[in-house]
């Protein structure tokens, strides 16, 4: 059975397309047959972070407006052979995309045996973000925890419950986990930053994942190497742990308590 994930957010610039490219990678390095869609048209993004921009010839958009073969278009990424990517138009504007082209699409990706479609949704509330939205199954709501990024995200949610297939056919609302990224228990504990808990009660609903800030989420990005692929940094197993606890696994939280400073490092300072 196909599930259908959107990764979305209220606000720009939070990490959705660093979470939708780690997500479709951790799904595939557990076995999952996944593929990851950039909905993202004229700001296309995720094929970079993916590291396969140079390999773009079909899109999106000329998949729905039968330009191209859906295998055509699907880029095949070289690390995972279970793992490929749908990259956005660059050109074209977000009216390009359907609702019953996009309908199609996913129902020939179930079709194809795929286990996991991402959806890297647009930031918003447009109609790149509607659609990315409208067809899934199961949420991901990326939030920094500050209060603008909280606020935004509230309103997504209430679309998530109302304006998605699930919503219009009674079968109740979309699956929605939080994931919070950037966050620094120092800037919790100095009150700069909002804790996991407030977040969690501003939105009501349950953290799925924790993503440290760190230079190495940006680092990985401009390598083309999504960052969960580096599980030498805290990010990368953060992003891991997530897609465990997403296949049902239960892991605790880490990398969330200001790290205790030890004894000769309290002496000597630093």
């Amino acid at each position: 059975m196909t599930q259908t994930i959107v990764v979305t957010s209220g606000k720009g610039g939070v990490g959705k397309t660093t979470t939708s490219a780690s997500l479709a990678c951790g799904l595939a390095r557990a076995g999952k047959k996944t593929v990851v869609i950039d909905f993202d048209v004229g700001l296309r993004n995720l094929d970079l972070i993916m590291g396969c921009e140079r390999r773009v010839v079909y899109d999106f958009v000329n998949v729905i407006h039968g330009d191209a073969t859906l295998r055509q278009a699907l880029i095949k990424d070289k690390r995972f052979d279970n793992l490929y990517v749908l990259a956005a138009s660059q050109t074209r504007d977000k009216d390009a995309l359907t609702q019953e082209g996009v309908e199609r699409v996913l129902k020939e990706l179930a079709d194809d045996g795929f286990d996991f479609i991402v959806c890297d949704s647009p930031a918003g509330i447009e109609k790149g973000a509607h659609l990315a939205m409208y067809f899934a199954d199961k949420a991901i709501v990326v939030v920094n925890p500050e209060v603008s990024s909280v606020r935004d995200s509230d309103r997504i949610l209430g679309l998530l419950a109302s304006k998605t297939r699930r919503a219009e056919q009674g079968d109740g609302e979309v699956n929605a986990h939080l994931l919070l990224t950037r966050y620094s228990p120092q800037r919790v504990a100095n009150g700069e930053m909002l804790s996991i808990a407030d977040v969690e009660e501003v939105l009501g609903l349950k953290a799925i994942g924790v993503i440290p800030e760190s230079p190495d989420v940006l680092n990985a990005s401009n390598k083309g190497e999504p960052v969960i692929l580096d599980l030498n940094t805290a990010a990368g197993q953060a992003y891991e742990d997530t897609v465990a606890r997403m296949l049902g696994e239960t892991r605790p939280l880490r990398f969330t308590d200001v790290e205790k400073k030890g004894f000769f490092t309290r002496l000597f300072g630093g």
